[in-house]
């Protein structure tokens, strides 16, 4: 008798009718987004505050560059001392002084020119008011040297080149770039799946083989059906879980938003910053479309398919040797030892990902990676949908590791014995 289904429905309700799943599935997404409103909310006071930003130009060169935006003001101070100005400044509550010194050499003036401030000013701050200089200063300088600059910004050209395959078909940086960033997130989704639920389904075996409840289990169902069993149960209650999690997220940010108008568009890092700014170009806008266009052309089937396949495969892999530890110690404290080769891989693939596979996808190390069936997993779903099948690998896998699981489930005390008779397929049979 197939005894699968059964113990498929005893994993998942045994999981998801344990208080300390129930209390964190719906108090994880309520903390985390309570933590995303108060930076959000706290972002949001920040922008709301004008900053006044004086400046002390001796040089004369560059004070009329500054101009208002909508969170700084510039005041422009003349005829001043540059310790009356840090006096004015304190006085006024400035955000900071700029000050540029009385050089008129422009090669020379670029290192006089200092922010004063009570504290360390934003990165932001820093980077607008360089940028702001360094254009003034750069155009001053050509127009020094007799150059037309209206004549060198009408001689910018812009060259984009097409990318097509020697089959005809059409790619280009923006689908390169859609495709790593679907793939990297889904592959960052997979290591922290097996991280969490992996070490879910080790602790379960932990405690059936320690209560010995275990051994009146597989007097009536084969070990391999055991550990499938707690897989794929452990993988429906994680991906119930997850469920909840997004259903909650999604609710708890129309909450944040409606109820206590907490924008968190607002939570932005200065680069996100930078290129909302430069969105604002009409140009960059076109650019924007350019995404929208190459995402809605890609093969989001198949890429969704290939993605479910590779995620299947991995998890299951991962999952079958998380099975055979805990099935191989007697407590979780002896996981420890064997808890490294396994997450050394998925960090190594990960890093792959990051630093090698985005920016070569097709190149040597790429690929040897992800004919490597640890990393194969993380790598493949970054290069999707580049590559082969981890089908193979994750078969290979699951064979060992139900022979381990097999006679690790009564051999309790003596884990070196284990390791020896797991190759000998006498003692196998005898347990099967």
């Amino acid at each position: 008798m197939n005894h699968l289904p059964l113990i498929i429905k005893r994993e998942y309700l045994n999981k998801v009718r344990n208080k300390s799943f129930i209390i964190m599935t719906f108090l994880s997404p309520i903390i985390f987004m309570a933590l995303i409103g108060v930076v959000a909310y706290l972002t949001q006071l920040n922008n709301d505050k004008i900053r006044l930003i004086s400046v002390l130009d001796e040089s004369g060169l560059v004070k009329d560059t500054f101009k208002d935006s909508e969170h700084t003001t510039y005041h422009v101070l003349e005829d001043m001392s540059l310790d009356d100005a840090k006096d004015l400044s304190k006085e006024t509550e400035a955000y900071g002084l700029l000050h540029v010194d009385k050089i008129q050499d422009l090669k020379n003036l670029s290192k006089h020119i200092t922010f004063y401030s009570e504290e360390s000013p934003s990165i932001n701050t820093i980077s607008d008011l360089e940028n702001q200089i360094e254009a003034k200063l750069t155009n001053m300088k050509l127009l020094q040297n007799g150059v037309d600059v209206d004549m060198i910004n009408a001689s910018k050209i812009s060259v984009e080149i097409a990318q097509e395959s020697f089959d005809g078909q059409k790619t280009s940086k923006i689908d390169s770039v859609i495709k790593i960033a679907f793939g990297g997130a889904l592959g960052y989704l997979l290591f922290m799946f097996i991280i969490i639920y992996g070490n879910m389904i080790m602790r379960s075996v932990i405690e059936e083989k320690t209560s010995r409840i275990i051994e009146v289990i597989i007097s009536s169902v084969k070990p391999v059906q055991l550990m499938l069993g707690k897989i794929f149960g452990t993988s429906l209650a994680g991906i119930t879980q997850f469920l909840i999690w997004t259903i909650l997220g999604f609710i708890l940010m129309f909450v944040l938003s409606a109820v206590f108008g907490i924008d968190l568009a607002q939570v932005q890092t200065p680069q996100q910053q930078m290129v909302q700014q430069a969105m604002e170009n009409p140009e960059l806008n076109m650019r924007i479309q350019d995404v929208l266009t190459a995402f809605y052309n890609l093969p989001l089937l198949n890429l969704v398919l290939a993605f479910i396949l590779f995620f299947i495969g991995g998890y299951l892999l991962y999952s079958s040797f998380y099975a055979a530890i805990g099935a191989a110690v007697d407590n979780e404290t002896d996981t420890q030892q064997f808890m490294m080769p396994i997450i050394m891989p998925l960090v190594l693939a990960v890093y792959i990902g990051i630093f090698t596979v985005v920016e070569d996808p097709h190149g040597t190390v790429s690929t040897v990676f992800s004919f490597i069936p640890l990393t194969s997993p993380v790598v493949m779903l970054m290069r999707i949908p580049f590559g082969g099948s981890n089908l193979a690998a994750s078969v290979v896998v699951f064979y060992f590791s139900r022979h381990i699981y097999a006679y690790g489930l009564v051999c309790c005390k003596n884990i070196p014995r284990w390791y020896f008779n797991v190759w000998q397929k006498t003692n196998i049979q005898r347990v099967n």
